[in-house]
């Protein structure tokens, strides 16, 4: 019965590693290489959102969709939210940032569901300057 036991615990801990390892911390999208000097008429645009960063299971059978890939139900583009800072081409400095450090807790919805879908609650914050 001991051995079973075991076998559960080790089960469960590599369980958690892995999803700790699959769902990383912070990633950047937009990252203009060199900070460009802005003139005096230029505004600073950033700001911060909440998105649904959820999969679900390329083939959604309970246990087996833990092997499978998984397809992101919401694609986060960089240029949604620097659209909201003006006109593209009058951007510079840009930075977009996607922070999916809510979705360690929230992967409970992975093993709720058998691996079929998780929901995974991210953070995007941009910023930009924009030339007049």
């Amino acid at each position: 019965m001991n051995q079973h036991v075991s076998i559960i615990k080790a089960g469960l801990y590599l369980l958690a590693a892995w999803v700790l390892l699959m769902t990383g911390c912070t990633t950047t999208l937009v990252k203009d290489p060199a900070n460009r000097e802005t003139s005096a008429e230029s505004t600073h645009c950033s700001g911060g959102d909440w998105v649904s960063d959820s999969s679900v299971a390329v083939l959604p059978i309970p246990i087996v969709a833990f092997f499978v890939p998984h397809a992101d139900t919401n694609e986060i583009s960089a240029d949604t939210y620097l659209s909201k800072c003006g006109d593209s081409t009058k951007l510079v400095n840009r930075n977009v940032e996607v922070n999916r450090a809510a979705c360690v807790p929230a992967s409970l919805t992975q093993i709720l569901t058998l691996g079929v879908w998780q929901w995974c609650p991210a953070h995007v914050s941009w910023e930009a300057d924009v030339e007049s």
